[in-house]
């Protein structure tokens, strides 16, 4: 049975109990359906939400940042496979999520991936959320989980609507990193305001 992680919570992935030689990030939403009032003030646009990982080494930091991030190790809907092949994005969702299913998955060979790599930092945003006055308080339900290479679901952190991400336009949802000879999956759950990941970028390099 998966784990169900609270904010801030961390635990151990077992290699005795989960086949670690790749593991997949799952992200899904539900996008609150605005009020007649509401869509009048707000817009009715489509919230375009895209999931992204920044791949960082010992020190936190982003070494190869590509050709305008091609080929570097952020990993987006422009950039969807890293440079090592151990990591691939399954590519943009535009059309919003349900909630039921996984609207973008990011895949780590956890065996694969180069030594010099500690740590990998999922976010998900939403792309011209301020120009478009959309934010995370507007997302009904959202998640992250991370499942193993037989399909089978290890920990999975939910988030409700909550009115302290009303202005947020990118949620840092979570993180694996390595612990000792293994890794380790954490929940973070930190809003920003920015609609733009380079801004987070910008405090990793």
């Amino acid at each position: 049975m998966a784990i169900n992680l609270q904010k801030g919570q961390t635990i151990s992935l077992e290699k005795d109990t989960n086949d670690l030689s790749q593991i997949t990030i799952g992200l899904g939403w539900k996008i609150r359906k605005k009020g007649f009032f509401a869509k009048l003030t707000g817009g009715s646009q489509e919230h375009d939400l895209d999931a992204i990982a920044f791949v960082l080494n010992e020190q936190g930091k982003v070494r190869n940042l590509g050709e305008k991030l091609i080929g570097s190790d952020v990993i987006f809907f422009q950039n969807l496979r890293h440079p090592s092949g151990a990591i691939y994005h399954s590519g943009d969702n535009r059309v919003g999520g349900s909630g039921d299913n996984d609207d973008e998955q990011i895949v780590v060979k956890l065996n694969a991936l180069p030594a010099q790599y500690h740590r990998i930092v999922f976010l998900v945003q939403i792309y011209q959320g301020r120009r478009n006055n959309q934010h995370f308080g507007e997302v009904e339900s959202a998640y992250m989980r991370a499942i193993d290479a037989k399909g089978k679901e290890i920990a999975r952190y939910s988030l409700g609507a909550d009115p302290n991400y009303n202005g947020k336009c990118i949620m840092v949802f979570g993180e694996v990193a390595r612990q000792g000879s293994g890794w380790k999956f954490s929940a973070l759950g930190e809003g920003q305001a920015t609609d733009n990941f380079v801004d987070i970028l910008k405090t990793h390099i």
